[in-house]
């Protein structure tokens, strides 16, 4: 060993995790997070239903200014970063927005943000497995895709998927259970499409190994698709809410969801 003195070993080398390893392992246990803490709502609907129909459009409100915040404070810095050519970045965003609109006009992806939603039709609830499963995985990929760019980013998006996953898998249980589903049986699948979400990350995972910086496409489509969530399918949501209190709170939310994101921005050191 004395010959290694002064200069690096390389069997100490050698047993040093890849950075790849680490972004790998922090993917899979992010997803996982998002996964199993995404129920943890639809548990205390369980336990507390009238407590959390007060404060669900709160909830909601504040994943929204989540999501636009890491698109504005994160996702577009990186992209303005990284980008050879910053507009067509931007038309890459557009697209990500339409093709959220593909999907939610002819996949039938729709959320529900409200504890009173109901099923109009018989097969919604099996309706709302597929939407669900096939939005997870667009999850996955997001969180994969972020943090092949950089850690900082990844644990941002993880953030941001997790505070919309929360409200959007309570209001997919309520339309499980009008839908004829037991509690036991819509709490089962919930979890199944949630882990979906790893499909979206092997996929990301298997796309990188054989295209290079392929996150620098899939980045503006993930900022087109939270944009989307947040401006389509959230804001007209918080619109029901009327009374001018409310609304107020509303308003105070979504700006602490959107602080958070700064916090964070201001922690993201490349």
């Amino acid at each position: 060993m004395l010959e290694y003195l002064g200069r690096p070993c390389p069997v100490l080398h050698t047993l040093r995790p890849h950075p790849m390893m680490q972004h790998v392992l922090l993917i899979f246990l992010s997803v996982l997070f998002v996964s199993f803490v995404s129920l943890a709502g639809v548990v205390l609907l369980l336990l507390h239903d009238r407590a959390l129909k007060k404060i669900f459009l709160y909830f909601v409100s504040f994943s929204t200014g989540a999501l636009l915040g890491n698109v504005f404070l994160h996702f577009l810095p990186e992209i303005a970063e990284h980008a050879r050519r910053f507009p067509d970045a931007m038309i890459v965003v557009l697209l990500g927005i339409l093709g959220s609109f593909i999907v939610e006009k002819f996949i039938h992806w729709r959320h529900c943000h409200d504890l009173d939603c109901r099923a109009d039709i018989h097969p919604a609830g099996t309706l709302v497995l597929i939407g669900d499963a096939s939005h997870n995985v667009l999850d996955g990929i997001l969180i994969a895709t972020s943090y092949l760019v950089s850690i900082p980013l990844g644990i941002s998006t993880t953030i941001a998927v997790l505070l919309h996953e929360i409200p959007q898998e309570i209001g997919d249980f309520v339309v499980l259970l009008h839908s004829g589903f037991s509690k036991g049986r819509a709490l089962f699948f919930n979890l199944l499409s949630a882990l979906t979400a790893l499909i979206g990350a092997v996929f990301v995972l298997l796309l990188n190994t054989h295209v290079g910086n392929i996150e620098q496409v899939l980045l503006p489509l993930a900022a087109g698709n939270f944009l989307y969530i947040a401006g389509v399918d959230l804001i007209p949501e918080l619109h029901k809410e009327t009374h001018p209190r409310k609304a107020f709170i509303q308003l105070l939310s979504m700006i602490a969801g959107i602080a958070l994101m700064y916090v964070l921005a201001m922690g993201d050191v490349h």
